[in-house]
């Protein structure tokens, strides 16, 4: 059982430096790695739900497999459904720009065309352009708390589907030839269709947030246009800059963000130079909404089978 006295003295011993007041947190004083006191990792977990993205300068140290041992003492690790992993580890999903799927610039939760989509993600730079390749969060706590006592009501009864297969060209009409090879061969290479509810209950913190991203794909009961109209209305919510916080990347930076409580995008302003940044993920649990009813996935298959249905 976590002691939170120990947290509570592990969170004094360490600097946290909240970088808005709605989202965001620089933590100082931690070199990361695979051995932190289980009151360290209980603290960097309760600063994490609290601020939702924490951020590590001067991680150098780490290489692959240190990595991989920090981010497992948050939970289990997963990768991702599509995309392996890099050779040798468990679930490290390189995301470099100069291959394909390495610009992910449009807002998005990571990977929730899946029902137990991934609890953490642990980003590191690797290389860093030297101007531009920042990323931004959103808190989609605060985005719902932020929203009109009407909207809320309605996006509490609100499901949506998300997808991995969508309108490629449409989202992303400047993706280089590589980049939409990548997509239609390897992200799409299981196709996934599943339900969520567009607010989820935070199973920690009891925290309800708005459950969306470019994964959505329509409104369950709404035409394909009143889905479009309403979508765009919530997230004009989620990219309002007072629910975000932008961070300037450097190499050896590490970013934790709580992926059941954000949006991200990862902003493609840097041109021909270079990004590479490698992310561990942390298995997660089913979405729960406002009335109890669970997340689930009704299409999982191969994509030459769903081209044959």
């Amino acid at each position: 059982m976590s002691d939170p006295t120990a947290a509570n003295d592990a969170i004094a011993a360490i600097e946290v430096v909240p970088l808005t007041a709605r989202v965001g947190a620089e933590i100082r004083g931690i070199r990361l790695d695979g051995n932190l006191s289980d009151a360290t990792i209980q603290s960097i977990n309760q600063v994490l739900l609290k601020h939702k993205v924490v951020f590590f300068r001067g991680q150098e140290h780490l290489d692959d497999s240190e990595h991989e041992l920090f981010a497992r003492r948050l939970g289990d690790l997963v990768p991702h459904p599509t995309q392996g992993p890099i050779a040798g580890t468990a679930s490290i999903l390189n995301l470099d720009s100069s291959r394909g799927g390495g610009r992910a610039d449009q807002w998005h939760t990571d990977v929730t065309f899946v029902d137990a989509y991934p609890k953490f993600s642990v980003l590191r730079g690797v290389v860093i352009p030297v101007a531009g390749g920042d990323t931004i969060w959103s808190n989609t706590h605060a985005v719902y708390e932020s929203l009109p006592a009407p909207l809320k009501l309605l996006a509490e009864n609100l499901w949506a589907i998300h997808s991995n297969v969508y309108d490629y060209a449409a989202v992303r009409p400047r993706a280089s030839a590589e980049e939409r090879k990548h997509f239609e061969e390897v992200f799409t290479s299981t196709v996934y269709e599943t339900e969520h509810p567009v607010v989820r209950v935070h199973p920690e913190t009891g925290e309800r947030s708005l459950l969306l991203g470019n994964f959505v794909q329509r409104f369950v009961g709404l035409s394909k246009s009143d889905s479009s109209k309403l979508y765009e209305l919530f997230q004009s919510y989620v990219t309002a800059p007072e629910n975000t916080v932008r961070w300037r990347w450097q190499a050896g930076d590490v970013a934790i963000w709580d992926n059941r409580a954000t949006q991200h995008y990862a902003v493609n302003d840097y041109g021909s130079e270079q990004r590479i940044v490698r992310r561990a993920t942390v298995d997660g649990d089913v979405p729960v909404s406002v009335d109890g009813r669970r997340s689930v996935t009704h299409v999982k298959s191969a994509k030459s089978t769903a081209k044959a249905a």
